[in-house]
């Protein structure tokens, strides 16, 4: 009998298996296919976490595979020793208003509860980042989110937090994973009785005092406070949260910097798992907009922002000249807001010399070259706002490196490192100011990102994602990287091959220009499926797998002297990417 037949009949025999997820198998039990798909693999840690489809089974998202998940990171907790032996172990837990997140929230207390360790709940839906603050502000021992982000309303996802608000490490995240391969069989693992938890004060619910104080932190990040009353009763704002999370601290955040004129989308202000009025709400998709440009032009707004459900990643749509409403990238956004706080810093004298820059290796290379124009240095990380947390508490650590900003393409900003993970509330504050002030200029943020064009050059990004779902999928994905690794180009297009980086073999090759190797270095950055290709007119572009999502993604870069020389490439790099990557 095949392995995933032994797991699933396991499962169907449990006397005490969940009456629903019973009945989910009892469906399927003639479709061979689905079982194999269900059971042949169990969800691991990506860049994200835990994340995958909700439903029965090993290769999905239910109470026991929250478990399980919960048991590995209650081990962790216990091996950790950054405490006092005799203090109170504890965990922070939020969720966001994902189909099943209340009830994998509880499971995931009570199961720590069991293990003797402290549940800190948040009785209802929180942002991400307010997650990673809370850990901060609590002194926990680890946080979990249970939310699967932008992802569809089938999914839902679960991610572990350290002792400093970020994301698990790849370190840490292995020695979790360790001990979560450990759990022989999930459907075995305990939990506490909810009663006897909060009597023994092992399940505790948050009250609003760490909401206020997220709040009051949040909005000590504005910078020029006397502009934005001044510009409060002209600058109109549209908001949606897209049904989750992020209504709550961005009324109030706005409201306590002075902005007066914020209009929130109805429609998408109830929170939804359905997220009945966008295809996806996902602030990187411009079709989830839709909806809120055509309200903006009721209102005649000058800015409309949108947060993902569990508030991490932003995104933000700005009037042209016409009148039309244009979607920002993330990197567009990201180039917009690090020019603005340099500016800002360096008009009141606070740059430091040793003032850095964190973004990721698939995130426009505008930002370092804005970075050197104000004598600031960028620091590269791997794909995943984990590492830049990770760079953060490095920087506290060796004393050397000061963060100021960090951004990755995919519309994830953090200003304030007092939360550790990316701050859609922060980059809505910060983006709401940005635009009153250069509306104050006279100008929109189309013209100001114009003048960044002029000064630095026409960079130019575009991601590719090909959805490959199943056992076959992964296998296709993970052999479409092969194949570029095992079978280098050194030209493509019209430009030759300057460099390739290899971040599994964490090596960089350097090509001269007429094909042939010249040097090899080492990466100083962790292992990851990723390829990088170097070309001579500075184009780039980059093959990874999702790591919370079956894609493969394909990141491209240009810049050019003008629109049309970027699109030029842009097109180009396209075209051959297609004919060496097999799929």
């Amino acid at each position: 009998m095949n392995h995933y037949m032994e797991r699933f009949n396991q499962w169907m025999q449990h006397p005490e298996l969940d009456p629903e997820i019973k009945a989910e198998l009892v469906r399927i039990q003639e479709n061979e296919k689905e079982i194999e798909e269900r059971f042949y693999t169990q969800l691991s840690f990506g860049t994200g976490g835990l994340r995958g489809e909700i439903g029965a089974g090993t290769n999905r998202m239910n109470r026991y595979i929250i478990r399980k998940a919960t048991l590995g990171l209650s081990q962790y907790v216990h091996k950790k020793e950054d405490k006092n032996p005799s203090d109170q172990k504890s965990v922070v837990i939020a969720y966001d208003c994902r189909h099943k997140s209340p009830e994998f929230a509880e499971e995931a207390a009570l199961t720590l509860a069991h293990q003797g360790i402290r549940a800190y709940v948040y009785p209802a839906l929180r942002s991400t980042p307010q997650l990673s603050f809370t850990v901060r502000k609590l002194k926990a021992d680890a946080g979990i989110m249970i939310t699967a982000s932008h992802n569809p309303p089938e999914y839902n996802g679960y991610k572990a937090y350290g002792n400093d608000g970020a994301q698990l490490n790849l370190e840490d995240a292995d020695e979790v994973i360790r001990y979560v391969n450990q759990v022989e069989n999930e459907l075995e693992v305990k939990i506490m009785d909810k009663q006897a938890a909060i009597e023994q004060q092992l399940l505790v619910y948050l009250d609003n005092t760490l909401d206020q104080q997220y709040i009051d932190y949040v909005s000590s990040l504005a910078i020029e406070t006397e502009m934005i009353r001044e510009m409060a009763e002209q600058y109109k704002i549209v908001f949606t949260p897209f049904h989750g999370t992020g209504l709550f601290p961005v009324e109030k955040v706005l409201d306590k910097v002075g902005f007066k004129k914020v209009k929130i989308m109805e429609e998408q202000a109830v929170p939804d798992p359905n997220f009945s009025t966008v295809k996806s709400p996902n602030p990187e998709e411009h079709a989830a907009f839709e909806l809120a440009i055509r309200y903006a032009k009721e209102h005649g707004a000058d800015m409309i922002m949108g947060t993902d459900p569990d508030a991490d990643r932003m995104g933000v749509v700005v009037q042209n000249k016409a009148g039309e409403y244009v979607v920002l990238t993330g990197n567009q956004t990201g180039a917009l807001l690090l020019h603005y706080l340099l500016s800002r810093k360096k008009e009141r004298g606070t740059l430091h010399p040793q003032d850095t820059i964190c973004k990721t290796i698939v995130t426009s290379e505008m930002g370092r070259v804005i970075g050197e124009a104000f004598g600031v240095q960028t620091i590269d990380t791997l794909t995943g706002f984990k590492f830049i947390g990770e760079k953060i508490r490095q920087f506290y650590e060796n004393g050397t490196g000061r963060y100021l900003f960090g951004y990755e393409e995919s519309y994830g900003y953090l200003v304030g490192d007092e939360v550790r993970d990316k701050d859609a509330i922060q980059a809505v504050l910060l983006s709401a100011e940005m635009g009153a002030y250069y509306k104050s200029k006279g100008m929109t943020l189309l013209d100001a990102l114009e003048e960044l064009y002029q000064e630095h050059g026409y960079f130019k990004e575009d991601t590719i994602s090909i959805t490959l779902k199943g056992k076959e999928g992964v296998q296709k994905i993970v052999e479409a990287i092969d194949h570029l690794r095992s079978n280098p180009v050194t030209q493509c297009a019209s430009q030759s091959v300057e460099m390739i980086e290899d971040y599994k073999k964490q090596e960089r090759t350097i090509y001269t220009a007429d094909g042939t190797v010249e040097g090899v270095e080492q990466i100083l950055l962790p292992q990851s499926n990723v390829v990088k290709y170097f070309l001579k007119n500075g184009a780039w572009f980059c093959v990874r797998p999702s790591g919370t999502e079956p894609k493969l993604k394909i990141y491209i870069g240009v810049r050019g002297r003008s629109e049309q020389e970027s699109l030029f490439q842009m097109a180009e790099i396209k075209e051959e990417i297609a004919r060496v990557i097999p799929l």
